[in-house]
């Protein structure tokens, strides 16, 4: 990966420190607290918004497991300052307690041409790994993807409950673009993945 702009927050003055919040109780999730739609349904009309795609990585835990990732779409900007994305995961998810217990994390923003590793990173089970080159974040050390457009290197700042969901806060500590800038965004709308220039499903 040719060598990307970074942008390092600590440089320079910082803004006062933010206390993380402590880590939500998990609980289930109440009958009337269900929502009175067919998820199916839900689903379908959700799937008109077109989202970005993302792979969220974490360094290994332990020497043993290896790092880890997982596909998210759910991936937002939250706050300039202090500077703070959000993304969300099932709270099912056999990856995040292992990015929970790293307390770090880098999100990579996938190219257009990065269909098959979103594939490969949303498979739960696997050796997400395998074949895959990245090298290390700057203040993280979270794998950072070879090829994607963008990345930014977080430690965990706090994390909320919601619904099915958890809501993960990180702040950013440092954040680039990658070499592959030039190609656009892979994008999901209605079930599959699009480039900007894609008609959209009939």
């Amino acid at each position: 990966m040719a060598a990307a702009a970074v942008r390092y927050l600590r440089s320079g003055p910082r803004p006062d420190p933010v206390e993380a919040l402590p880590r939500p109780e998990l609980r289930c999730v109440r009958e009337d607290e269900r929502l009175p739609v067919d998820p199916a349904e839900f689903r379908r009309v959700l799937g008109n918004f077109a989202t970005g795609v993302t792979v969220v990585t974490a360094p290994a835990a332990d020497i043993e497991a290896g790092p880890a990732g997982f596909a998210c779409q759910s991936f937002s900007s939250l706050s300039l300052d202090p500077p703070l994305v959000a993304f969300m995961v099932g709270r099912t998810s056999t990856t995040w307690p292992r990015i929970a217990r790293a307390g770090v994390f880098c999100v990579n923003v996938l190219s257009a041409g990065q269909g098959d590793l979103c594939r490969a990173f949303a498979v739960s089970g696997a050796d997400k790994f395998t074949g895959v080159r990245f090298d290390a974040a700057p203040v993280t050390g979270s794998p950072r993807l070879t090829g994607a457009l963008a990345w930014v290197d977080c430690a965990i700042h706090a994390v909320h409950t919601g619904g099915d969901h958890l809501i993960v806060v990180g702040r950013v500590e440092a954040l680039g673009t990658g070499d592959a800038a030039s190609d656009g965004p892979l994008l999901f709308h209605r079930g599959r993945f699009a480039g900007l220039d894609d008609p959209p499903p009939g």
